[in-house]
C-alpha cells in the first residue's frame, strides 16, 4: 500500500467518525439566531497575531430553548492573514477548538473545532460574506455550510463585554469531507484543468457571480481540493469572499495584475474552453436557481434595503450577460484572449 493510499485510508477512518456526529449536530442545520457568549483573557487573544498564534483557553455558552445555560470549555486562536493583521481588521479571524467534546444535545456536538469569522471593518460585511455560503449552498452540496450568529466577546480580566455582534461558524473541511464522503487533498500546484471539470465550472462561474477575483487553484488561494477516492479528479470547493464585489468590503481591491478598476468589475478566470458549449450544462443550473438566489437577499432580516437591491441587481445583471449569447462569449471566452489578464495566477498569501 503507498504512503498516499494509507493516508486515505486513515481519513476514511477519521470522516467516518466524524460523519457519525456531524450528521446529527443541529449548528449547520438550524437557521436561528443564536447569541453566543465567549469568556477568557481575551485581551491575551487579541494581541496573539503574530506568525504563530497560540490557543488561548476561553469557555463558550449559550442558551438553550428551556433557558437552560450551556457553557464548554474551549480554546481560541487566530488565523487566516490579511484579516489577522490589527492595521486591517478590528477582530481576526478566530479558530475554535473544543477541550471537552460536546454532548450529544449540545448545539456543538460532533464538531471537535470550527472556524469563526468576525468583524474585520463592519459587522454588515459578516452579514454579507455568510449569505455569499448561503448562495454557493444552493449552487452545490458540495460547498462549506455556514451558520450566522450573535457573539459577546466577554473578557475576564478587564470585565468587559462587547454587544452582541454578528459573526458565522464555518464548517470545518474534515466535517464537510465526512458529510460528503470525500477526503481532503493537501497536493499543491494542481492545475485546474486536472481537476473534475463539473465541480470546477460551478465554482468559476460562481465567482464569476459574486464579482470575486481572489482565487486560484493552483496555488491554492481560497480553493479546497477534495477527491471522492485516490485516484479520482480533485473536486474544487470554494471559501472565504470577502474580497468579492458582492460583499463589496472596504478593503477589498482586486490584484493590479487583472487589470480591473474595482472589485464590481466582474472578471471570469475559469481556463479557456474553445468550445462554450461545455459551460450550458452549468450555466442551466445557474438559470434554474436565480429565483432562489434573488430571494436569499429578499428574504434576509439583517440588511439595509438599499444594499438589497443594489445586490438583487447585481445578480441580475450577472443572468443578463449568461442569456445574451454575445455578452456571454465575450466574458466567459475572456481566458482564451492572448491580449487579456485571463490567464494570470493568483498566488495569493499564506493562510491558515
Amino acid at each position: 500500500m503507498t504512503e498516499f493510499m494509507k493516508r486515505c485510508t486513515l481519513s476514511w477512518v477519521l470522516c467516518f467518525g466524524c460523519a457519525m456526529g456531524a450528521a446529527q449536530s443541529p449548528l449547520f442545520e438550524g437557521t436561528d439566531l443564536i447569541t453566543i457568549t465567549i469568556s477568557g483573557n481575551l485581551q491575551e487573544l487579541w494581541k496573539d497575531r503574530g506568525n504563530d498564534p497560540q490557543y488561548h483557553g476561553v469557555s463558550v455558552s449559550y442558551v438553550e430553548g428551556n433557558e437552560k445555560t450551556i457553557t464548554l470549555q474551549a480554546e481560541l486562536k487566530a488565523r487566516g492573514h490579511f484579516r489577522k493583521m490589527k492595521e486591517n481588521c478590528n477582530y481576526p479571524p478566530l479558530l475554535l477548538k473544543f477541550t471537552e467534546q460536546p454532548g450529544p444535545n449540545s448545539l456543538f456536538y460532533g464538531h471537535n473545532k470550527l472556524k469563526l469569522v468576525t468583524p474585520c471593518q463592519g459587522e454588515k460585511f459578516v452579514v454579507r460574506e455568510y449569505l455569499v455560503y448561503e448562495l454557493y449552498n444552493l449552487i452545490t452540496p458540495r460547498s462549506f455550510k455556514a451558520r450566522l450568529v450573535k457573539v459577546i466577546f466577554s473578557d475576564s480580566e478587564k470585565k468587559k463585554s462587547t454587544q452582541p455582534l454578528f459573526c458565522f461558524f464555518l464548517e470545518d473541511e474534515d466535517q464537510m469531507a465526512a458529510r460528503l464522503g470525500l477526503v481532503p487533498l493537501e497536493r499543491q500546484l494542481v492545475r485546474p484543468e486536472v481537476t473534475a471539470k463539473k465541480d470546477f465550472l460551478n465554482m468559476a462561474v460562481f465567482e464569476y457571480l459574486i464579482g470575486n477575483t481572489d482565487w486560484s487553484v493552483q496555488y491554492r488561494q481560497n480553493v479546497k481540493l477534495f477527491s471522492v477516492d485516490s485516484i479520482s479528479q480533485p473536486i474544487t470547493v470554494p471559501y472565504d469572499f470577502d474580497h468579492s464585489g458582492i460583499v463589496d468590503a472596504p478593503y477589498a481591491k482586486p490584484a493590479e495584475q487583472l487589470l480591473l478598476n474595482s472589485i464590481r468589475e466582474r472578471r471570469y478566470r475559469g481556463y479557456c474552453l474553445e468550445d462554450l458549449k461545455e459551460l450550458e450544462e452549468t450555466l442551466a443550473g445557474y438559470r434554474q436557481k436565480e429565483k432562489e438566489l434573488q430571494e436569499v437577499y429578499e428574504n434576509c432580516l439583517y440588511l439595509e434595503d438599499g444594499f438589497k437591491k443594489s445586490t438583487i441587481k447585481y445578480i441580475q445583471e450577472f443572468f443578463k450577460t449568461v442569456n445574451n449569447p454575445k455578452l456571454m462569449a465575450a466574458e466567459f471566452g475572456y481566458p482564451c484572449r492572448k491580449d487579456g489578464t485571463g490567464n494570470v495566477v493568483i498566488m495569493g498569501l499564506d493562510k491558515n
